[in-house]
C-alpha cells in the first residue's frame, strides 16, 4: 500500500467511525421528530447528540496522565496519614 491508499482508508475510517454514526443517527432522529412533531424522537435525538459530544471529550482526555496524577495524589495522602499516625504515637508514648 502506498501513502495515498492509506490516507483514503484513514479518511473512510474517520467518516464511518462510531462517533460519526452516532451524530448522524442523532441528527436523523431529531429531524424526523421535528418534521413529524414526535416528542420522543426529538428527545432521543437530543440525547444522542449530547452523548456523542460527551464521548468525544472523554476520548480526547489523556487518561494515562490522569491516572498517574491520581496515583501521586493517593501516595501523598497515604504518606500524610502515616506521618500523622506516627506523630500521634510518638506524642502518646
Amino acid at each position: 500500500m502506498d501513502d495515498k491508499e492509506k490516507q483514503e482508508i484513514s479518511l473512510i475510517g474517520r467518516l464511518l467511525s462510531m462517533e460519526a454514526l452516532l451524530i448522524l443517527m442523532g441528527i436523523v432522529s431529531l429531524g424526523y421528530g421535528i418534521a413529524r412533531s414526535q416528542i420522543m424522537n426529538i428527545f432521543w435525538g437530543v440525547v444522542i447528540l449530547v452523548g456523542a459530544v460527551v464521548l468525544s471529550f472523554v476520548r480526547k482526555k489523556d487518561w494515562k496522565k490522569h491516572w498517574e496524577e491520581l496515583e501521586i495524589e493517593k501516595r501523598r495522602h497515604e504518606e500524610r496519614i502515616k506521618a500523622r499516625n506516627e506523630g500521634e504515637k510518638d506524642g502518646k508514648g
